[in-house]
């Protein structure tokens, strides 16, 4: 048979790792086993009904055709009405590109801004498609090792010193995942400060606002206009199936992103953009900090239940639904530990390698998105697992 010739770019994309979990998991699953799930970043709620029945209306209705590749105009105003409502921010809504999923609006922006063989600094750890839309597009991650001295987060000191002339750009996450942690006002001026001296755009994740606990994201909006901003419906609204995200970016941006848009994807699905009006409803929005609440008992369950068995998670995080976990106490590979496990306590968790490659063989992250009974029968199954984990 001949050799395929795919191109060099696909080849070099890695697997999105949590995915080989996930199926090993569905394997087990299907042979009768119950596997306990904290390897996928997915809420285990539902939909909130109030958007659910929009959207079954909306197709009803007959809402199942194109819209404007930047997305209806009414939802574009009401994601602007949720910058004015939890930052104090007056965002022209025509700043607003609606996307099929947070995904794609990295995608847009990788498009806009990454010419070939450029680089955008990012943190190591950090979420692992970034990195592969950026060779998509022939550009590339520049990684910078961060730990908890840091917070796992990028700050300007650690954008000056990696800086170089290839670099276009950076790319921050607050809430970050894998780490759940925060930048401050502070540290984002600071980056924004930077990056705009070294002549590069700031794009900041900011997927996971609206799950934090005890303590309020600040939109890097409010301290810098001209940055890039990623957000979804999918985490703090519940919508992960629905795919729809959206970009807030400069003014000059969007003309450019708009022919982007219309050539990519044609626009975001049109009856997930109607549902999702009723997202900034009173009655969705009540459900959602029900469910933020129900996230901060797991977390802080889980956290010292971790630590408690041999796990160091240094950091406190403060948003997203993630722990970071050092498992170099307790001997071994990640990626084999995990595999321990799942085959033998059916508990699946993801290995740091999905993450980057600082130290990414002594982490592993575990996502809260279960039930705080499981995560309490997932404790004592680890603990039961680490009995025989050949390492320890």
């Amino acid at each position: 048979m001949q050799q395929a010739r795919w191109a060099r770019r696909a080849l070099e994309i890695q697997p999105f790792h949590v995915m080989a979990v996930l199926a090993r998991a569905r394997e087990l699953e299907a042979l009768g086993h119950e596997v306990i799930h904290m390897e996928i970043g997915e809420p285990d709620f539902a939909t909130p009904a109030p958007i659910i029945r929009a959207g079954q209306a909306a197709l009803a209705a007959g809402c199942t055709g194109y819209t404007p590749a930047l997305g209806l105009p009414e939802l574009r105003e009401a994601i602007a009405g949720l910058y004015q409502s939890r930052h104090g921010l007056d965002i022209d809504p025509r700043r607003i590109v609606v996307t099929p999923g947070g995904s794609a609006a990295l995608l847009l922006i990788s498009a806009l801004l990454v010419e070939a063989g450029r680089k955008v600094v990012m943190a190591d750890p950090a979420y692992p498609c970034n990195r592969h839309f950026l060779r998509l597009v022939e550009g590339s991650a520049k990684l910078v090792p961060v730990g908890p001295d840091s917070q796992y987060q990028l700050d300007a000191q650690l954008l000056e010193a990696h800086w170089d002339a290839d670099c276009c750009a950076v790319l921050a996450a607050s809430p970050s995942n894998p780490t759940g942690t925060l930048l401050s006002r502070e540290q984002l001026s600071g980056l924004a400060e930077t990056t705009r001296r070294l002549g590069g755009e700031l794009i900041v994740d900011e997927i996971y606002h609206g799950l934090t606990y005890g303590c309020d994201a600040t939109s890097v909006l409010e301290v810098a206009q001209d940055a890039f901003v990623l957000n979804s419906f999918s985490k703090y609204f519940g919508m992960t199936g629905w795919r729809l995200g959206w970009l807030v970016a400069p003014e000059a941006a969007i003309g450019e992103l708009e022919k982007l848009a219309q050539n990519l994807y044609i626009c975001a699905p049109h009856m997930a953009q109607v549902a999702a009006l009723a997202a900034f409803e009173e009655e969705s929005l009540a459900i959602c900090e029900t469910r933020r609440g129900a996230f901060q008992a797991r977390r802080n369950f889980l956290l010292p239940a971790l630590r408690d068995i041999g796990f160091e998670i240094p950091v406190t995080p403060d948003g997203a639904f993630y722990l970071y976990a050092d498992s170099s106490r307790l001997g071994g590979d990640s990626a084999r530990l995990c595999q321990h496990m799942i085959e033998t306590q059916k508990v699946a968790f993801t290995p740091g390698l999905d993450f980057g490659f600082h130290r990414a063989n002594q982490h592993v992250r575990f996502a809260y998105t279960t039930s705080l009974e499981r995560l309490e029968m997932a404790v004592s199954r680890l603990q039961l697992g680490l009995r025989s984990w050949p390492e320890c």
